[in-house]
């Protein structure tokens, strides 16, 4: 009974809009009291904090977000939408797959989704509106696009699963990349066919020469530098995932000076932002911490692991109903926190399946991203609406399509585990 009490609690004080970290320490220490009393909430609470935050890996989050900021900085956003456009503005909906690609190096180099739906909605989308574009289906490219930034190297929620789920963080990284490519290229087919169906939902864009198009190419050398820097490194085996990290953040900060957007108030502000993030993710993982001395006390994750493993039904109708429960999970809630409340108790369930625990980080989070623009509270769906001035149902109706065919996507990547393996597997040689 406790436990279902305690998860009450959790979960009204999110519907309250309690922080998460918060939420989740308060919760927890109310069920470590029911459990075991004030001697055990206070032994925990002397070691739980400490423990968490002193791992070295966790420096990852930090670098990563300063990267994406000073690459926000930089303004690098508009010359990769600009060179994509131009290289593929032909091509029907050749604004749609220019966006789809600027996300895909965008996400490369900044590892939030948040963020990366945001600059998008300020550069790409108004183009597409200008060109004529159909609103909803301009908003929908803009909010799926922006979520590729959780498959990259740079990924702050693969770098979290890793954390939690005590797996090789530089092979978790790593093994996104095929998938970001097998996404990108299952937007851009959705806008084809989109408009296959009906021309009249984007307009071609106007021809550029190809002397302009080289010249573009150069302007964004920069960023493949600093992507090939991040990944390049951790891949070779040359630099750790943390190490890699402040190679990146270093980088970003070469490019920011080189393209004269340093100033010390611009600065401060980037680095503050930085920090923001940085407690915020920190104090969601000590949070989830001291919750899972709650859960681990009680044996709820070894008594949901037995019974599921007991039931008579394929292992693949488990996953399916996993996952599918992460696409309810991802409509109403932060991607952070459905990480760090649900990694714990479903991982050993994964394991005790058989199945890799990389090959199931990076489903669940091809998942994510559906949640992400799943009503009613698809977070990349509100902000390109904030952002771009359009209703909010309009963006969801856009995104209904990608929707379908992000659902064929996760299909193909849980049939054929070796798209997400193979890469990974061949690191080291």
């Amino acid at each position: 009974m406790t436990p279902f009490i305690v998860l009450a609690l959790l979960f009204g004080l999110l519907a309250l809009g309690t922080p998460v970290g918060f939420a989740m320490a308060f919760s927890g220490s109310v069920g470590l009291v029911m459990v075991g009393g004030w001697g055990t909430l206070f032994g925990i609470l002397q070691t739980a904090p400490l423990s968490t935050v002193s791992s070295y890996e966790l420096i990852t989050i930090p670098m990563f977000l300063l990267m994406a900021d000073l690459v926000l900085l930089s303004g690098v956003a508009d010359d990769l939408f600009k060179t994509a456009s131009a290289w593929v503005g032909r091509i029907p909906g050749g604004l749609g797959m220019a966006t789809a690609l600027a996300g895909a190096g965008f996400g490369a180099i900044c590892g939030t989704s948040t963020a990366s739906a945001a600059t998008l909605s300020s550069t790409s989308l108004p183009a597409m509106i200008r060109q004529g574009y159909e609103p909803k289906m301009a908003a929908g490219v803009v909010a799926i696009s922006g979520t590729l930034s959780m498959l990259l190297p740079t990924s702050v929620a693969l770098v979290i699963f890793g954390l939690l789920a005590e797996v090789n963080i530089g092979k978790l990284l790593i093994s996104g990349i095929i998938p970001a490519i097998l996404v990108t290229i299952t937007i851009m087919a959705t806008i084809y066919f989109l408009v296959w169906q009906d021309p009249s939902r984007a307009p071609a864009a106007k021809s550029v020469p190809w002397r302009e198009k080289f010249a573009l190419l150069w302007q964004v050398s920069p960023m493949v530098v600093l992507f090939s820097i991040v990944t390049g490194t951790i891949y070779l085996g040359v630099a750790t995932p943390t190490e890699a990290s402040a190679f990146g953040a270093f980088g970003a900060f070469l490019l920011a000076i080189v393209k004269g957007k340093i100033t010390p108030s611009s600065l401060y502000r980037t680095l503050l932002r930085a920090c923001h993030g940085t407690c915020m993710i920190i104090m969601i993982l000590v949070g989830a911490s001291i919750f899972g001395y709650f859960f681990t006390l009680t044996h709820v994750t070894q008594d949901l692991v037995a019974w599921i493993g007991s039931l008579p039904t394929s292992r693949w109708v488990i996953i399916t109903l996993i996952l599918c429960g992460y696409i309810v999970l991802g409509s109403f809630m932060d991607q952070i926190a459905i990480l760090v409340l649900t990694v714990p108790i479903v991982l050993p369930l994964i394991k005790t399946l058989g199945f890799d625990p990389i090959w199931f980080g990076v489903i669940k989070i091809v998942t994510a991203e559906v949640g992400m623009i799943t009503p009613p509270v698809g977070l990349n769906c509100f902000i390109v609406a904030r952002y771009a001035k359009r209703p909010v149902a309009e963006v969801f109706h856009g995104t209904f399509p990608h929707f379908i065919a992000h659902l064929i996507a996760i299909a193909i990547l849980v049939a054929f585990p070796s798209i997400i393996l193979w890469l990974p597997s061949q690191m080291g040689r």
